[in-house]
This record gives C-alpha cells, structure tokens and sequence, in this order.
C-alpha cells in the first residue's frame, strides 16, 4: 500500500477501538497512530533519498538492484516486523503507556494491510525470527499482478472511509491532510493507471 494510505486506515481501523469516546481528539492518540501508521515505510524512504540523491543511481537500478542489499532489506523487515511491535506494544502496554503502545498497534495494522499486496517486493513480516515472505499473487503497483485493480480498490477504501476519519478528528488542520491525502489518491491513480493507459 501507499503510505498516505496506511494513515487514514489506520485512523479509521484504530481511531474508535484502541480510542474510545472519541478521545482520538487527544494529539497523542491520534499521532501515535499517525506515526505508527508511518513509520515501518521511514527506511524505504531514506533508502530512496540515499540512492537517488546520494549515489545519484538510475531509477531502475535503485529499485532492481539497490532496494534488495541486505543491509537496506533488514532495515525495512526490522521496522515491518509484525512480532517487534507486538512484543513493543506489551512492554509499553506494561509500562502503562498508552501512546507508545498505540504506536506499535498502528504498525502492526500497517504491515497487515501491506501483506496481501506485496508481490516480488514482499516484507519479511516476521523478522527477526523467520525470513519467510508471503508473495501475494497481488500488488498495490504492479500491472503485472493486478495492480490497476488493488490500486483502484485503494482509492475506493481510502476515500471510503473519510466520514469515519474526518469525524474521529476534531483540528480543520488534520481535516485538511485527510483531504489531501484523497486528492493525492485520485491524481495519482488517474496518472499511474489511467493516463498512461
């Protein structure tokens, strides 16, 4: 999944949940989710920026050949990995902290979401204690494995979900990132898959 998509599901899977009586309104809770929904994509980014921009590699190289040193794959399992959060969201559970374990849950919710569309390009969910992957027959990019269709049923949850969303949030600042983030959708869909034909 795209990023910005992890943020509002998340928002949306967690805000009433984890969240209750609407105390998503709280900055805490509602940024711990926002940074939990976030996070486990962070490396992949600074692995981008790194290559791109500091190594100045071609595009196809830095996807084909780069993204897959392991130095960059353990990095991006280490933060995918859905039993670290867990075992992050019982310590802090244990420690009575609240946004700590809010921000672990968010994680896991984020990996869960990215199993079943990740194709060749597959986390290793369950690192450290196993290097399996599951390979979805599915990507959220590929046109080679469904990715026009999972990336149009991207946009349809995403913006599906934005009642629950913009009611859980109470500033017309994180309203207005909400919105945003479903322009972005929908351009990036009507670019990706529909202008390129």
């Amino acid at each position: 999944m795209n990023t910005p998509g992890h943020y509002i599901l998340n928002l949306a899977l967690l805000g009433k949940t984890i969240t209750p009586k609407n105390n998503i309104a709280m900055p805490s809770a509602s940024f711990a989710i926002a940074i939990g929904a976030i996070l486990p994509d962070i490396p992949i980014f600074v692995f981008y920026f790194v290559a791109k921009f500091i190594y100045k590699m071609p595009e196809g190289k830095i996807w084909s050949e780069a993204y897959y040193e392991p130095f960059w794959q353990n990095l991006v399992a280490l933060f995918h990995s859905i039993p670290l959060a867990l075992i992050g969201a019982a310590i802090f559970y244990r420690l009575d902290w609240k946004p700590g374990m809010i921000l672990c849950i968010s994680m896991v919710c984020h990996s869960l979401l990215d199993l079943p569309v990740h194709n060749d390009d597959a986390h290793r969910h369950f690192f450290p204690f196993s290097d399996y992957r599951f390979i979805s027959p599915f990507s959220y990019w590929d046109k080679n494995h469904y990715g026009r269709i999972v990336a149009l049923i991207e946009v349809a949850l995403v913006i599906s979900v934005n009642p629950i969303v913009i009611g859980l949030l109470n500033s017309p600042w994180t309203k207005g990132i909400v919105i945003a983030i479903n322009l972005f959708y929908v351009w990036g869909y009507y670019r990706f898959y529909l202008f390129r034909g």
